[in-house]
């Protein structure tokens, strides 16, 4: 039996306090659409995407591409939603309205992790696909197809589907994990549309999961816990980035979107050596990864640079070794300096992934943090600067930190959704810096044109992952200049770099020493100033 569907990327609206968070869902999942439309097809069923984010469709435009689909089964990629399910819902409303009831089908880290709320806030989904969707959801679609034939609810078809969710008689069920593929190579290439080769970079995926256990990724959870680290043979990735190459030849940017691009130690770094002189070999092509800083060496990333390599994105974290522990990371200081080192020595200037302020910070601990932060020159372009300077903790369901905080009774889950929470900080005077720095951000975010974040550094862009459909895609409402015309604004924008290092260090001093009271009208001053000085970069 075969089978209509239709898969949806839904439009990423964004909230002011949320405007560049990226983090709620990794860049692997820029592609699970992609693979999941790609083992459908496989499987004989007919799958069109909507690219209701990168093609910015409103819901009524989403609802009439898939009716002229008429489909038996949807399937919505579900990504985050800040507006308390309302923006879904509507959506889902919508498109039922167009198309008339079918079944539909969830899949993702949110609803991964928060099944039972999805079930609850959207009538109209029969079922949650948990965890990897390539193989659970070929079974999900042929048991909702068999179902159709007989008497019964699309839900109760699902009851025997491993990997899946259902809201069965009044109660959510959900049936046994379902095992990991263990062949990446055995998946079919991703189906990529238009809009996504669209993208800077065209999105290639080499491994799955990651050896590290940090307390805030969701990597390891949603694939089942633990060390699920997989990768793809260097032939079968040489492979799909050659017959990308052939059917479009201008594309010469790939971003590997693997969350942890090395692997472990002895069998991932001898894989990763073979897999960059295949790359050097066979292509002329730059490209982009993501890595732990403890597996950053002279002789991997000589190679890499010799196959294309420029780009990454590597998690510091911190410049204090304790913090570090508390996190899991397993890495120090010193691997976090001596990565640097190393990528600067072979011209790779690299974007971090960095966490200024924990729940638990004092105002030594900032300290600490912007200190190293300057020591290793990581506080000179705007690009990054407005990014490490308020990035805060957050929790997400599935983690271990968000079991702690739940445990310790501390956790505060999101009014949105319980996918992501926080912690009240132990220290006032930490918070009232976090808040401050991140609302004044958020004004530099929103006042400057996309171009700007672009030019400086594409993985920094607000509200854009490099290479990734899965983040949201937030900007000004200004005019956006030309490359010329934000290399012409460079001058100002140092300025503005300038002030906000100062202003960060401003504030520290002064709830130090207690001549700054954490009072409103201290961050408002500082908010104002900001604006006026986003206002005068873009006179």
């Amino acid at each position: 039996m075969s089978a209509r569907i239709v898969l949806i990327e839904h439009p990423r609206r964004s909230s002011w306090v949320h405007m560049n968070d990226v983090a709620n869902t990794p860049l692997s999942s820029s592609l699970m659409t992609g693979y999941t439309a790609a083992a459908l097809r496989a499987a004989g069923h007919d799958v069109l995407i909507v690219e209701g984010n990168l093609a910015r469709l409103t819901a009524e435009e989403i609802a009439t591409r898939t009716a002229a689909h008429a489909p038996d089964i949807i399937g919505l990629h579900l990504v985050y939603d800040w507006s308390g399910g309302g923006h879904i819902r509507g959506l889902l409303e919508t498109v039922a309205a167009a198309a008339g009831y079918v079944p539909s089908l969830t899949y993702g880290f949110y609803p991964t992790f928060a099944y039972q709320h999805v079930l609850a806030s959207f009538p109209g989904v029969a079922g949650v696909i948990v965890g990897e969707p390539e193989v659970t959801v070929v079974e999900a679609v042929t048991a909702l197809l068999q179902r159709r034939r007989a008497a019964g609810s699309p839900a109760e078809a699902l009851a025997g589907v491993a990997g899946t969710a259902a809201r069965i008689g009044g109660r959510v069920v959900a049936a046994p994990p379902r095992a990991l593929v263990d062949d990446l190579d055995a998946l079919p290439s991703p189906v990529r549309t238009p809009e996504m080769l669209s993208l800077r970079e065209v999105n290639l995926a080499a491994s799955r999961g990651c050896y590290g256990s940090c307390t805030f990724c969701t990597i390891n959870p949603f694939y089942g816990g633990g060390s699920h680290w997989r990768p793809r043979s260097p032939e079968s990735v040489g492979a799909e980035m050659a017959s990308v190459l052939e059917d479009h030849p201008h594309k010469r940017r790939f971003y590997f979107v693997d969350p942890n691009f090395f692997g472990p130690r002895g069998r991932g770094r001898g894989r990763v050596l073979e897999l960059a002189r295949l790359i050097q070999e066979r292509f002329d092509v730059r490209f982009g990864i993501e890595g732990r800083v403890n597996d950053i060496d002279d002789e991997v990333v000589e190679a890499l640079v010799k196959a294309g390599f420029d780009e990454i994105l590597i998690g510091l974290e911190s410049g204090s070794d304790a913090t570090l522990t508390r996190l899991n990371k397993h890495t120090t200081v010193e691997q976090n300096r001596r990565a640097l080192r190393i990528l600067r020595s072979h011209g790779v200037e690299p974007n971090v992934g960095f966490i200024m302020f924990e729940p638990d910070s004092s105002l030594a601990d900032v300290r600490v943090n912007l200190a190293f932060l300057e020591e290793e020159g990581l506080l000179d372009r705007l690009s990054l600067t407005a990014n490490v300077l308020y990035h805060q903790q957050i929790m997400l369901a599935g983690t271990p930190a968000f079991r702690s905080a739940r445990a310790e009774g501390r956790l505060v889950v999101s009014p949105h959704n319980p996918y992501e929470g926080t912690i009240p900080y132990r220290h006032p005077e930490v918070g009232f810096l976090a808040e401050t720095m991140a609302e004044a951000c958020r004004h530099v975010f929103a006042g400057l044109p996309q171009e700007v974040w672009l030019h400086g550094s594409a993985a920094t862009t607000p509200g854009v992952a490099s290479g990734s459909s899965a983040a949201t895609v937030t900007g000004s409402g200004t005019t956006a200049p030309t490359a010329g015309a934000a290399t012409a604004l460079a001058p100002k924008l140092a300025v503005l770099n300038e002030r906000l290092v100062a202003t960060f260090h401003e504030l520290l001093e002064g709830l130090q020493d207690g001549s700054i009271a954490p009072e409103p009208s201290v961050a408002r001053g500082v908010w104002d100033e900001v604006h006026g000085l986003v206002a005068w970069v873009l006179a």
